[in-house]
């Protein structure tokens, strides 16, 4: 591209300062209908169900230009339980006893999770906050953990939140430049993993458990290189899945089950990611 090229390119008019000359024409019966709209400024449009490949795009783009222009490379991502409380604190999601007494038991690993995020988010500091950058889905629970964990080191958290049919909204930890929102599923996992170089997975339910197998389905097929998979919480890890039976049945590779590494603290985990990395 010679200069005259990109001097052309510079002297293209912006589409925000057409967006303006457009409120600026006579209200007139055709320039209120919705036909005569910007494409770009028509909600309308943009929500047709044609569109969603452009939405899709554009739910791609405009996380990964935030995350670019913040200098993020890469992050230590966090998933686990919405439902979790901070130690002491309500078990509002229990529907009987026996939920109540596991939840208030579960608290433990929000401490963990707060713990861990702080570990990863110290050691993002030494990078100048771009490497190892903390990240939740934004919401409660473990999520609210890892968010604060990364308060407490003074450093930047991102969240992926996403739109649910029940009210849904950023933690107050999260650092608000880097609170991004999602309405597909699908991209929203994209940006969970395409720059993690830690997965660490804490008790969940059916979201934790999505977010882990297609981690490992990425890794096992070699979509994705290999990184650190941490689930917290080996008893219930041991209960909940079992990849050794998986391997024995011949539906994984006995090398599968090496995929991920159980640990019980943010210790025993940063000692592992500091090892795989030589920090």
């Amino acid at each position: 591209m010679n200069a005259a090229d990109i001097k052309f390119r510079r002297n293209l008019r912006t589409s925000s300062s057409d967006l303006e000359l457009a409120k600026e024409v006579p209200v007139t019966p055709q320039t209120e209908h919705p036909a005569y709209r910007l494409a770009f400024d028509d909600k309308d449009f943009l929500c047709r169900e044609e569109l969603r490949p452009v939405r899709l795009q554009l739910e791609l783009l405009k996380p990964e230009m935030v995350l670019d222009a913040e200098g993020i490379q890469s992050t230590c991502v966090l998933f686990g339980g919405a439902r979790i409380p901070e130690p002491g604190g309500e078990a509002w999601a229990a529907k009987n006893e026996t939920q109540k007494k596991n939840l208030e038991a579960n608290a433990v690993y929000y401490t963990q999770a707060r713990e861990f995020a702080r570990l990863a988010s110290e050691y993002s500091l030494t990078t100048g906050g771009s490497e190892l950058v903390v990240t939740t889905g934004g919401g409660p629970g473990v999520m609210e953990a890892g968010s604060r964990g990364a308060l407490d080191a003074g450093a930047r958290n991102i969240a992926l939140n996403i739109v649910l049919p029940h009210e849904q909204a950023p933690n107050p930890y999260v650092t608000p430049e880097l609170s991004l929102n999602f309405h597909y599923f699908a991209i929203r996992k994209m940006h969970f993993l395409m720059r993690a170089k830690v997965v660490s997975v804490f008790p969940g339910g059916f979201g934790t458990l999505d977010e882990l197998f297609e981690t490992l389905t990425l890794i096992q097929t070699k979509r994705m290189e290999h990184v650190p998979i941490l689930l917290f919480g080996a008893d219930f890890w041991t209960k909940v899945i079992d990849l050794e039976a998986l391997a024995e049945q011949g539906t994984i590779s006995p090398d599968d089950v090496n995929l991920i590494q159980k640990v019980d603290t943010a210790e025993e985990a940063w000692s592992i990611v500091s090892a795989y990395y030589s920090l």
